[in-house]
């Protein structure tokens, strides 16, 4: 039975997208059946692992709204145990075109139903936003990933993310978990950036991971290639960073608020 993991986080630009196509490749190249479901209308997860806007007739729009089985809209990807459920711009009126509707919170979990039992992972990349689409996400999900930039702002907007959490589990998913904070953009050479892990490790405990994403280049040239990053350069910092984090996720490994295998490099 697959495990549902919403990554998601209000505030754009942690990484959040670059982290559902590299997670989602780097578990599908461990021979994890999985899929990645695209709710953002920027479609970024979805060009990033090379479905082209305008090359599919149906996305998770058509999904939530119209009541399309999900497994009709699913595009094969470079890496044969991956798929993705792309989004579209469509997405943007989700909110008025369900407003009316009493399961509208339940669309994503009710779709994703079917199709469970034939993937080990089903990753959602949630947009920049607590909209109705991330809502379904919350709600059809397992657990929740947290992206996290490495910067000044950023604990900006997460108290309100777990805010909703505590909400969807009062009202709608008790079962929800924090699967764990993922640190991004991380630049050994700084000291804001060790400082934020420190307070990031503070605040979250043991819901970090160990696995730190680092600021690279390579990671940010994957997906206009429209390709995942060890699909892109395997012996990037980046691509060694997301390997670390699937083997974390699969595993189960204990996250430790105050060590790590290995100190995330600079940009390879």
């Amino acid at each position: 039975m697959g495990r549902i993991i919403a990554i998601a986080n209000q505030k754009g630009g942690v990484g959040k997208t670059t982290t559902a196509i590299n997670l989602a490749a780097s578990l599908a190249a461990a021979d994890m059946r999985t899929l990645l479901v695209d709710l953002d209308p920027q479609s970024n997860a979805s060009s990033g692992l090379g479905i082209r806007k305008g090359t599919y007739p149906r996305s998770t729009y058509h999904v939530l709204v119209h009541g399309t089985p999900m497994e009709s809209i699913l595009q094969s990807t470079e890496l044969e145990a991956l798929f993705v459920a792309p989004a579209s711009r469509e997405l943007v009126g989700t909110t008025m075109e369900l407003s009316q509707e009493e399961d509208r919170h339940q669309r994503l979990a009710s779709a994703l139903a079917p199709v469970l039992s034939k993937f080990d992972f089903i990753l959602i990349d949630c947009p920049p936003s607590l909209d109705i689409l991330t809502v379904n996400a919350l709600v059809a999900a397992q657990s929740l990933l947290i992206p996290i930039q490495c910067e000044y702002f950023a604990l900006e907007g997460v108290s309100e993310l777990m805010e909703t959490v505590q909400q969807i589990r009062r009202v709608r998913n008790p079962a929800l978990e924090i699967e764990g904070v993922l640190l991004t953009m991380f630049d050994e050479r700084t000291n804001l950036s060790n400082q934020v892990m420190r307070d990031l490790r503070e605040f979250f405990g043991n819901k970090v991971f160990s696995s730190i994403v680092p600021r690279n280049i390579r990671l940010g040239e994957a997906p206009s290639h429209g390709r995942p990053i060890l699909l892109y350069d395997i012996k990037s910092k980046g691509a060694e960073a997301y390997i670390r984090l699937a083997k974390e996720i699969i595993h189960g490994t204990e996250k430790s608020p105050g060590t790590r295998t290995e100190r995330p490099a600079g940009d390879a």
